[in-house]
């Protein structure tokens, strides 16, 4: 787990970027598609999107809401009407997620905690690239905003 400073431009920048967010989202998909078949169920997507968002997870929460909020995510994504969430549509959603958390998120700089595989830390790593690559431009020194903690001592280490 680390911790990053987040804004909306972290995300929105990650988005626009279309070649690295499509494959990141490629590689998303394939994790979540167990079975190869090139499509997602309801209960791989509920049990692997919460991962992915960095977004607290307890099954033990109401069953009903959860089940709720999966009918209306297929409800709108599944285009096809087929009961699977297929690379495309999984892609218009997730991009459609993360433009939402950069609305919520906003320009003022959020102490986050991210899943290593989660696609705001994605997001993180995909800033840090551009400003290392500024910095090398301008001879620059920036501070990193990316620490790991370990979750057992707190203990915080510069990645």
């Amino acid at each position: 787990m680390s911790l990053a400073l987040v804004t909306c431009s972290t995300v929105l920048e990650f988005i626009q970027d279309t070649k690295t967010f499509n494959n990141c989202i490629n590689e998303c998909f394939e994790m979540l598609d167990f079975d190869g078949n090139g499509m997602l169920s309801k209960d791989v997507l509920c049990g692997g999107l919460h991962r992915l968002l960095s977004l607290e997870y307890n099954p033990q929460e109401e069953e009903e809401e959860v089940n709720n909020l999966y009918e209306v995510i297929f409800m709108r994504f599944d285009k096809d009407k087929n009961g699977f969430i297929d690379c495309k549509e999984f892609e218009c959603l997730i991009r459609e997620l993360m433009l939402a958390m950069a609305r919520g998120i906003g320009d003022s700089p959020v102490l986050v905690a991210l899943e290593e595989n989660s696609l705001l830390m994605k997001a993180v790593q995909h800033e840090l690239a551009s400003m290392n690559k500024d910095r090398r431009k301008t001879k620059k020194r920036e501070k990193n905003v990316l620490l790991d903690i370990c979750l057992c001592c707190h203990k915080l280490e510069t990645s």
